[in-house]
């Protein structure tokens, strides 16, 4: 499993192509709700960042897929 620095930088890498290259997806990102935690102090561990960062590639292929020119 990565590391959770790995995770992060990913995260932050595929974060900025989006906003860079996707403009009209981006403004979604913040209402994603595996970003909203259901407890008061959630635990992040590697698997939450891992599962995040799928959760973005699977938003970004969807989307490209949807909207091939």
């Amino acid at each position: 499993m990565k590391k959770t620095q790995e995770l992060l930088k990913e995260i932050t890498d595929l974060t900025y192509k989006i906003e860079k290259d996707y403009p009209e997806l981006y403004q979604y990102l913040d209402e994603n709700p595996i970003t909203i935690p259901i407890v008061a102090h959630p635990t992040m561990s590697t698997k939450v960042f891992s599962d995040y960062l799928e959760d973005l590639k699977n938003l970004l292929n969807n989307h490209i897929a949807s909207h091939k020119k």
